[in-house]
């Protein structure tokens, strides 16, 4: 029996300057609609809430326990079933008697979203994505594997603040040629980016059509669409990529590699667009 939580994938495993094709298992990424069922018995009322992104399964607990955690519900009463009525939506049943202001959540949820999907709320809306800046979609040219065994320590020593805490996430830029262009920590990964695709929005340079971007932790669907609407064609991870942030490269024909450490990597998309 498959695990919907996991996904095989073929890739491309590099050690040194050799490189063999095997199968790694991902962990799957998907987003789910949060639709709420409220009013008084005889004026019920359907609408979304919210998409999040995350592994399937305990679609009910993920659910209610963020209907809880965002203080929309106070009481088990409150939630009369939860459904799921198509593939990654689900529908909270609430109590009649339950008051619900949904201009006042979409507010919240407008105001305190931590991604650019989070807060969103069609599914739709997550396939809408494009940038100009791709064109065709072809792939850029893969960066040597020499130059791209470099970057982790680069970064490593850029991060003043994480030298600090221990607890920071970092988005850096590079050229082609491996130079740091520049670096952004914070405690959210997405923040982190959204600083560092700032940082060149104000001045104006974006697309980064000819840069790299390398993530101190995992590749997330939501990290992979952002740099997308930065134009940026090559995006290096220390960490692990999920299978959307995979299939989200192959959409926009971006070059993704994952756990970039100790002298190794895995391509997890362009596959055939290789280099020594």
């Amino acid at each position: 029996m498959s695990n919907p939580a996991t996904k095989p994938i073929r890739i491309h495993k590099y050690q040194g300057l050799s490189s063999t094709e095997t199968t790694d298992l991902l962990a799957v990424e998907e987003p789910l609609e949060i639709r709420l069922e409220y009013g008084p018995a005889d004026k019920r009322v359907i609408r979304s809430l919210s998409v999040t992104m995350r592994t399937p399964g305990a679609d009910a607990d993920l659910a209610t326990g963020f209907l809880f955690t965002e203080g929309i519900v106070h009481d088990p009463a409150n939630v009369m079933s939860v459904r799921t009525v198509l593939e990654n939506v689900v529908i909270v049943d609430l109590h009649p008697d339950l008051a619900v202001d949904m201009g006042k959540l979409e507010r919240h949820f407008y105001t305190t979203s931590s991604c650019g999907v989070c807060g969103k709320t069609a599914l739709e809306a997550i396939k809408t994505v494009q940038h100009p800046a791709f064109g065709a979609n072809h792939a850029p040219e893969m960066t040597a594997p020499a130059i791209i065994y470099t970057l982790p320590a680069i970064l490593r020593q850029a991060q003043d603040t994480f030298d600090a805490t221990g607890g920071l996430h970092a988005a850096a830029l590079f050229d082609t040629a491996g130079n740091l262009l520049a670096v952004r920590e914070d405690v959210g990964r997405h923040n982190a980016l959204d600083k560092l695709v700032g940082h060149y929005f104000r001045q104006e340079t974006v697309p980064l059509r000819d840069q790299i971007l390398l993530l101190s932790g995992r590749a997330s669907f939501e990290l992979l669409q952002k740099a997308a609407m930065a134009g940026i064609r090559i995006v290096c991870a220390v960490g692990a990529p999920s299978s959307l942030a995979v299939e989200t490269a192959e959409a926009f024909g971006i070059t993704l590699i994952g756990f970039l450490r100790d002298n190794r990597f895995n391509l997890y998309s362009n596959l055939s667009n290789t280099a020594t």
